[in-house]
């Protein structure tokens, strides 16, 4: 760890020698997984990604719909179950090929595909056409009314350029793969990779050819991204002038970072909730001294866990303030966000005894909790919380905490049995978070869905969100479903992170609620 943060403090040194006034040199506690934009379903990735490659529609700094690569888009005259997108025309990717309708195509069939991490997003999909070379249509199975919403993070790749250097298909990162798309690039956007160091450095250069470039400030001309674990080494690069715009505050800094000159520290409510899972499909789990049956199997131990977590404590010493105890896994930007349901994890350490007693467990067990270190916010810490509130209640807990690139393959390849997660929702519907982490885990959906809960009329219920146009009849089934979520305990709450961005004063922008800096939107004074 030392010497990771020396070499990142030197390198961030040298870059602020030949920095330039529009050159913006940017850090964050964790780097993007891959290249490969349609690999990995995750914050960082995505953040990356969005300076190099483009989705048909992306949402602005406040959260709002912007036209991207499509001008307009509206559901067929006549046929609800066809949506129409006119695209933008003149566009070229990096390498000065034309950008067509056959690459959306292209690029909504790979983003379908078993590897992808984006497919949730795409289930309703039957078929994607082009009219022409600046037409598509999307061809769904039954009317989707959200469709646009989850196209915001769904990046456009050239297809000429995939065939050439065989990234046709997506990259297996649980599997260990790795291909040509995960370290080069060729998009639209308004940046193109110069550089890729994994976990080192990233450098990005303007795009001159960008179709935007009399639309947005674009004052940022060249970008330079280095992952700076360390919290202290991370603040102090910002605080000595190496970097000049970090998106993790530590909380614990807050007020340093606020009241030094040249600086601001700008703060907003996050679209997204930090939980644990637990693994209650198994009959028998691995990492437990429960021998022959899972202790997590039983909703009255799943409520007493809960139960144990004393989120105001979390919110007061670890987060510093800085963080809203949840009841549920969806923020209150979310379609199916309830302030009844999102009130509802209370503590209370008596019952949750009596329920472990209940249970046959009152003697307690032993559970390894895996945890990211590099991820969220204070991420490490929350767990290290954690193991001492679960063991008021007679569970040892027994913490490894790892970096994300290596934390988040248990999840999705079954290998951990008690987690911590967090799940921010770009489609601000309910629907996206049933669909990756609530309906069993298969081919098209529940990717992330590390419970093993399995419910065959929930994941009917799930399914009719997709083309349900009665949108009182829509939400009364999202509830229905948040009803089974609360009811079986599936994950444990805890809280609605707050975003801490630290900048220099020169860097003009408010933070997005989605954690996803846009550089094009910003402007250097």
């Amino acid at each position: 760890m030392k010497k990771t943060a020396f070499l990142a403090a030197a390198l961030l040194a040298s870059t602020a020698l030949s920095a330039s006034a529009e050159t913006l040199r940017w850090a964050r506690a964790g780097d993007s997984l891959t290249l490969d934009p349609h690999a990995q379903n995750e914050g960082p990735t995505h953040t990356l990604a969005h300076q190099i490659y483009e989705p048909l529609i992306i949402r602005d700094m406040t959260g709002a719909f912007q036209p991207a690569l499509a001008t307009d888009w509206a559901p067929k005259e006549g046929d609800p179950n066809v949506w129409v997108f006119n695209l933008r025309q003149g566009v070229t990717y990096h390498d000065g090929a034309d950008f067509t309708a056959e690459d959306v195509v292209f690029s909504i069939n790979r983003a379908k595909s078993e590897n992808s991490d984006m497919k949730e997003l795409l289930t309703s999909i039957t078929e994607v056409r082009a009219v022409d070379d600046h037409t598509v249509e999307f061809v769904t199975d039954g009317p989707n009314p959200i469709l646009p919403s989850n196209l915001t993070n769904l990046f456009m790749m050239d297809k000429g350029w995939a065939e050439a250097n065989g990234t046709v298909d997506v990259q297996d990162v649980e599997g260990g793969e790795k291909t040509f798309a995960t370290t080069n690039t060729n998009g639209t956007g308004p940046y193109q990779l110069v550089s890729r160091e994994p976990d080192v450095k990233t450098v990005l250069t303007l795009n001159e050819n960008y179709w935007g470039a009399d639309q947005f400030p674009l004052d940022v001309t060249e970008i330079v991204y280095t992952p700076i674990q360390n919290a202290a080494t991370r603040v102090a690069a910002l605080l000595s002038g190496e970097v000049d715009f970090i998106q993790d505050v530590p909380v614990q800094d807050l007020g340093r970072v606020a009241e030094t000159e040249g600086l601001v520290v700008k703060t907003a409510p996050q679209n997204r909730v930090i939980f644990f899972g637990m693994n209650q499909g198994s009959d028998d789990i691995a990492n437990d001294d429960v021998e022959g049956k899972n202790p997590l199997a039983d909703v009255r131990v799943r409520r007493a866990m809960s139960m144990a977590i004393n989120r105001d404590a979390i919110k007061q010493v670890v987060m510093r303030g800085q963080s809203a105890p949840a009841g549920m896994i969806a923020p209150p930007f979310v379609n199916g966000w309830t302030e009844e349901m999102d009130s509802a994890s209370k503590t209370d350490l008596d019952a949750a005894r009596a329920l472990m007693e209940e249970a046959g467990y009152g003697d307690g067990f032993s559970i390894q909790l895996d945890c990211p270190n590099d991820r969220y916010v204070n991420d490490e810490a929350i767990c290290q919380a954690a193991v001492g509130m679960l063991a008021q209640i007679g569970i040892t807990v027994n913490l490894d905490a790892k970096p994300k690139a290596q934390h988040f393959p248990l999840i999705t390849n079954d290998e951990t049995d008690f987690y911590m997660l967090g799940w921010g929702v770009p489609t601000y519907d309910s629907e996206y978070i049933f669909n990756f982490l609530v309906h069993t885990r298969g081919s098209e959906r529940g990717s992330w869905n590390g419970t093993g809960f399995s419910n065959a009329e929930v994941d009917q219920m799930i399914q009719s969100l997709a083309s349900e146009t009665d949108l009182d009849k829509r939400n009364d089934t999202i509830q229905s479903i948040w009803n089974v979520v609360q009811e079986e305990q599936l994950y444990i709450p805890i809280h609605h992170q707050v975003l801490n961005w630290g900048m220099a004063e020169k860097v003009g922008i408010e933070v997005s609620p989605e954690d996803d800096p846009k550089f094009k939107f910003f402007e250097i004074n």
